[in-house]
């Protein structure tokens, strides 16, 4: 079945992440067409949520309900105070748009508040307005990413902020290891992998969303769970460099690698 669809209808995703899926999606939505039927749907790397609300747009999602995590607490953080406190956000955000400026940039960003709704708020602003829409994280897991010149950011869109909260009214958003999926995806589920990418050389590297960072042992781990599930009947989808390294952790097994 072939699904019209405006690219810029609502719901978007409503932060820029580093890999964010946008320009794949329809080969994205290719293999999930091609994984038939599923029953819930699963995303542990969820960033910017690029394939969650193109399915949500598109209206492939079931109606059961959707897992979105990461093992980034701000960012799910995030995510959880737009699905619960959209208005308040917005007002947030139109107070930090009044008083853009890189000054107020910094200081914002030395910033935490207590209150989870600011936090939210403080991160998507921090997000439209730092350098190249990046979001970084040193050791101390404090955002560090610099000012971003740009003469209008898009600071608050709240259209698309109210639509997202829409999208994720069925959706259980948790801060967990992704690992986790292995306990709560079951027979007949889809599960989506968007991991920090293996990097193809030691110059073309980013792994820094979080102070953890993602590594060869994670990559390893990841592997054999994308295996255990598959061998008990979740559907699973992957993306990931094509690198060496990469290969060999799956070119062994049954997977089909595109």
């Amino acid at each position: 079945m072939s699904v019209r669809t405006n690219r810029m209808a609502t719901p978007r995703p409503f932060l820029k992440w580093v890999g964010g899926k946008g320009q794949l999606l329809p080969k994205l939505i290719e293999r999930v067409e091609a994984a038939g039927e599923f029953g819930r749907y699963h995303e542990p790397f969820v960033g910017g949520g690029a394939l969650f609300f193109e399915l949500q747009r598109t209206n492939r999602l079931p109606r059961a309900r959707s897992y979105l995590s990461d093992n980034n607490d701000r960012l799910i953080e995030t995510y959880q105070g737009v699905q619960s406190g959209v208005e308040r956000i917005i007002k947030l955000l139109e107070r930090h748009k009044a008083r853009h400026s890189e000054d107020y940039f910094y200081e914002i960003r030395s910033k935490v508040p207590r209150d989870p709704l600011a936090r939210a708020a403080r991160i998507i602003f921090l997000n439209k307005t730092c350098y190249n829409g990046l979001y970084r994280e040193n050791r101390k897991g404090q955002f560090n990413a610099p000012f971003g010149r740009y003469k209008n950011p898009a600071i608050c869109d709240a259209d698309n902020l109210r639509a997202v909260a829409v999208a994720l009214t069925h959706a259980k958003l948790e801060c967990r290891h992704f690992f986790e999926v292995s306990k709560h995806a079951k027979v007949g589920d889809l599960v989506y992998f968007d991991p920090p990418y293996h990097p193809v050389s030691k110059t073309a590297s980013f792994t820094s969303y979080d102070k953890s960072g993602f590594g060869e042992d994670s990559q390893i781990l990841l592997a054999k769970v994308f295996e255990e599930l598959t061998d008990r009947g979740v559907k699973a989808i992957l993306s990931n460099s094509m690198t060496g390294f990469v290969q060999q952790l799956y070119r062994d097994r049954r997977f089909k690698i595109d």
